[in-house]
């Protein structure tokens, strides 16, 4: 069972530490101020992605019954598309 531990430990820290560096790679491709729609889809796609990661592994989901995660990926994924639509909505 230690052994379980461990591994459960090195994994959740692994992915903190990818998390951290999207987080990183977002800001600093923000940060560049230009690209357009296809970095706006690209910093949105990064961002869903952490936030999958954040419902399965760390609220631990991934383990739950299907419909527990269908509706939380399904709000994650209503709430990029909204994000998205605003964005293009906006441009000129």
């Amino acid at each position: 069972m230690n052994h379980d531990i461990r591994s459960a430990n090195r994994r959740s820290t692994v992915l903190w530490v990818l998390l951290l560096a999207a987080t990183v790679f977002t800001w600093a491709v923000g940060e560049g101020g230009s690209g357009g729609a296809a970095i706006a889809a690209l910093l949105l796609g990064v961002a869903a992605l952490k936030g999958a990661a954040v419902i399965l592994d760390f609220m631990a989901l991934a383990r739950a019954p299907l419909l527990w995660q269908l509706i939380t990926l399904g709000w994650l994924v209503l709430v990029c598309a909204l994000i998205g639509l605003a964005y293009w909505k906006g441009m000129p």
